[in-house]
C-alpha cells in the first residue's frame, strides 16, 4: 500500500539498493502515446552514480528493461513494468554496520519497526531506490509534454551558499551545463569547490534545489484533501533527504503583510492573469494558470567519514565508522528525481481533470 503513489496514474516502487534490481510499475497510463525510450535512459543517466568526484563512486549503468506495457513505440494502456539491475552494489562495505545503527539514517526505526534490516546500503531505505522514481518520471514528462507542461528543477542553494536569482533570471537550459546543476555558471564555481571541500574533509553537505513547472493549465487540483500544493509537498517529502517544502513565497511570505503578498489579477487581452505570484501557481489547492515554483530542502546526507557515536540493537554504545561509497551532496543527483516527480504529480492531475470532464 505505502508502496504507491498517485491516483489514476499510479506507481508501485519496489527493490532493495544490494538486491538483484529496483523498478516502478506504472498503471494507469494511457494508451496510444509514443514513448521514447532513449529519452528515459538519458533521465536515469542524470541521476546515476559515479558522475564526478562529488557524487558516490559506486558504478551503476542504470540500463532498464521493459517488461510490458509499451509495443513498438507506444503505451498500450497496461501496466509498464521497468527493471534497473544493481551491478556494482558491494555488500560487504556494510558488514561493520550489521548490527550498528549509523546515527540520522532509518537503521534504528526500521529495526524497531521490522524486527529486522536489510544493513547492506540501507536496503528498502536507500536513495538507490529513487532511479525507479526517474524512469516513471521519464514516461509522465513525455505524456504532459507533449501538452505544453514542462517541468525543470535546479540546485539553487548549497550549505549557506545561495543563488540569489530567481528562476525568471537564469536561463535553465544551462542547469546541464555543469556537474552541480546550477544554471549560474559562477555560483556553480562556487557551489562545487563547497562540496569537494567537504569531501574532502570527511563530511557532508546540504541545500536546496528549486522546482518550476511551467504551461500548466487553469483548475488541476481537487480539493479539499486532493489540493495538488498537498500532493507536490507530500511528493518531495517523500524524496529520500528531503527535510523541507515550501511554495510561492513559502517562509519568505510570512514576513510579507497581505497588501504585499496578494497576487492582484488583471484583464490582458481578455485573459485574467495575476499581477504577482507569491501564490506559487497554486491557489485554493487548484492551479491558476500561472508558473508553479518551489523549493526542496536536503539535509546533509547522513553517511560522513568520520567517527561517530551509536549504539547496537544490544543498547551497547559502540564507535560507527565512515566507510564505502557516498554523496557528499546529494543535491546535484537530487535535481533529475524533483523533475520526475513533479511530473508524475502533474500528469495525475491532468488526466484526473480529464476524466471529470468526460464524467460532466
Amino acid at each position: 500500500m505505502f508502496n504507491s503513489f498517485g491516483n489514476l496514474l499510479k506507481i508501485t516502487s519496489f527493490g532493495e539498493s544490494h538486491g538483484p534490481g529496483i523498478g516502478m510499475v506504472v498503471d494507469g497510463f494511457p494508451a496510444e502515446i509514443e514513448i521514447d525510450l532513449s529519452y528515459i535512459q538519458a533521465e536515469l543517466d542524470r541521476r546515476k552514480p559515479g558522475q564526478s568526484r562529488i557524487t558516490t563512486q559506486r558504478r551503476e549503468s542504470d540500463e532498464f528493461e521493459i517488461l510490458s506495457g509499451i509495443f513498438e513505440g507506444k503505451s498500450t494502456g497496461a501496466p509498464i513494468a521497468i527493471l534497473i539491475r544493481n551491478l556494482d552494489a558491494k555488500s560487504k562495505d556494510y558488514s561493520h554496520i550489521k548490527d550498528s545503527y549509523r546515527p540520522s539514517h532509518a537503521d534504528f526505526t526500521y529495526q524497531e519497526k521490522y524486527g529486522n534490516r536489510d544493513y547492506r546500503g540501507g536496503g528498502r531505505s536507500s536513495a538507490r531506490i529513487t532511479a525507479g522514481w526517474v524512469a516513471a518520471g521519464a514516461l509522465a514528462k513525455q505524456l504532459i509534454q507533449a501538452r505544453g507542461i514542462k517541468c525543470t528543477a535546479y540546485v539553487s542553494q548549497v550549505g549557506n551558499l545561495r543563488l540569489e536569482k530567481t528562476y525568471q533570471e537564469l536561463d535553465l537550459s544551462r542547469t546541464e551545463s555543469n556537474e552541480v546543476r546550477c544554471p549560474d555558471e559562477v555560483t556553480a564555481k562556487e557551489m562545487f569547490s563547497l562540496i569537494d571541500e567537504t569531501r574532502k574533509s570527511g563530511d557532508t553537505i546540504g541545500g536546496l534545489v528549486t522546482g518550476v513547472i511551467q504551461g500548466v493549465p487553469v483548475g488541476l487540483g481537487e480539493p479539499l484533501f486532493g489540493k495538488i500544493s498537498a500532493e507536490l509537498g507530500r511528493a518531495m517529502l517523500s524524496i529520500n533527504a528531503v527535510k523541507g517544502f515550501e511554495l510561492g513565497s513559502g517562509f519568505e511570505g510570512t514576513k510579507m503583510k497581505g497588501s504585499e503578498h496578494n497576487d492582484e489579477f488583471e484583464n490582458v487581452a481578455g485573459e485574467i492573469k495575476a499581477k504577482t505570484n507569491n501564490s506559487g501557481g497554486i491557489q485554493g489547492g487548484i492551479t491558476n494558470g500561472e508558473d508553479i515554483y518551489f523549493n526542496v530542502a536536503f539535509k546533509p546526507v547522513a553517511t560522513i567519514m568520520k567517527d561517530q557515536a551509536s549504539v547496537d540493537k544490544e543498547g551497547k554504545e559502540v564507535v560507527v565508522k565512515g566507510k564505502g561509497r557516498h554523496d557528499p551532496c546529494v543535491v546535484p543527483r537530487a535535481v533529475p528525481i524533483v523533475e520526475a516527480m513533479s511530473a508524475l504529480v502533474i500528469a495525475d492531475f491532468y488526466l484526473l481533470a480529464q476524466t471529470n470532464i468526460l464524467r460532466g
